[in-house]
């Protein structure tokens, strides 16, 4: 049976909406028998009270938003298991959305949730439009953020990211002490400002053990398994590579797929080390060499931060700057020497 509204249930008992509300809010002001008869009758109606209404009248709406680029990525699953753990400790619920890497939808996010449907938002942008004003156009409106992992420099809000410069230093560094010299460095949307910061470490290692950087060698790739796969598939036969530096887990997947049809041995023929916070990297065959971004603490710390603004807490970290926490490089069985 279809539950019922606050004015039907108020028709059927004959009493106003308001009474209603305090009766479920348990608010002074009404009496026990009357509490119940509504309670009652509330029930057998199947009349369930909309929380999330009677907040916005309240400018509470106890929620904070969650917006990332994509859901299948285990680091992200694992920075919303921070964020929501911190969440619920503050009585909050969040709301997760996912852009897809498409600026439209983050623009169409950020417009919707400014009707007070949240208090605040986490985010981990999408794209890199030349112009980020429209998450300025609110003015004080503006609701309290904070940015994570991809951020927009030119927008003042605290930042937590990873030092991807020096994971991607040392990951490329690791494939040439493994006696790699043809890296290929896969990266989806390459002119995303991670991807570059990843990429200029990947350069740098290159030239500190003097190898010859080839662009070639950049080889962009997608958010589809479909798509990635003759890209690889092509990469690996046509550029001679015997080392893949995959910037996101999904192209170390795709890498080892590719590899298997292709009948290449990883590690003895390839190697590869990929950013990943996988937790199954181990069991994979040959197991996985990781750069593993702490996720849950950069999702903790992101809903901390963002908490303190909320409930307007003393925090010395400076929004105009980053805070950056350190990723770990774990050795596996894909980068082994023969």
């Amino acid at each position: 049976m279809d539950g019922i509204n606050i004015k039907q249930l108020a028709e059927a008992l004959n009493v106003s909406t308001s009474t209603i509300s305090r009766a479920f809010r348990n608010s002074g002001g009404i009496k026990q028998h009357t509490k119940d008869l509504i309670l009652a009758k509330a029930k057998e109606l199947n009349y369930q009270p909309n929380h999330y209404a009677s907040n916005l009248r309240d400018q509470k709406s106890k929620t904070i938003a969650v917006i990332v680029p994509e859901l299948a990525n285990n680091y992200f699953s694992q920075a919303i298991h921070g964020i929501e753990q911190v969440a619920r400790a503050n009585g909050y619920n969040i709301l997760i959305y996912s852009t897809d890497d498409d600026l439209e939808k983050e623009m169409d996010f950020i417009q919707h949730l400014h009707n007070g449907r949240v208090e605040g938002i986490i985010m981990s942008v999408s794209g890199e439009a030349e112009n980020h004003n429209y998450l300025n156009e609110f003015g004080a409106r503006r609701l309290p953020m904070v940015q994570f992992d991809r951020v927009y420099d030119d927008i003042d809000t605290p930042k937590i990211i990873t030092d991807d410069y020096d994971s991607s230093f040392i990951a490329t560094e690791h494939l040439i002490e493994q006696g790699c010299k043809r890296i290929g460095y896969l990266v989806v949307k390459k002119d995303l400002s991670i991807g570059k910061t990843r990429e200029g470490g990947y350069i740098d290692a290159l030239k500190k053990h003097n190898i010859k950087f080839d662009e070639e060698l950049i080889i962009d790739c997608s958010n589809s398994y479909e798509e990635n796969d003759p890209i690889i598939k092509k990469a690996l036969q046509d550029l001679k590579l015997d080392g893949i530096f995959a910037s996101v887990e999904r192209l170390a997947f795709a890498t080892y797929y590719a590899s298997y049809d292709l009948k290449i041995n990883i590690p003895n023929q390839l190697k590869v080390i990929s950013f990943s916070s996988l937790e199954i990297a181990p069991l994979l065959n040959p197991s996985l060499t990781t750069i593993t971004q702490p996720a849950i603490e950069i999702g903790s710390l992101s809903a901390k931060l963002l908490f303190d603004i909320l409930l307007d807490k003393p925090n010395e970290f400076d929004s105009k700057n980053k805070l950056i926490l350190k990723s770990q490089i774990i050795h596996r069985n894909s980068t082994k020497k023969a």
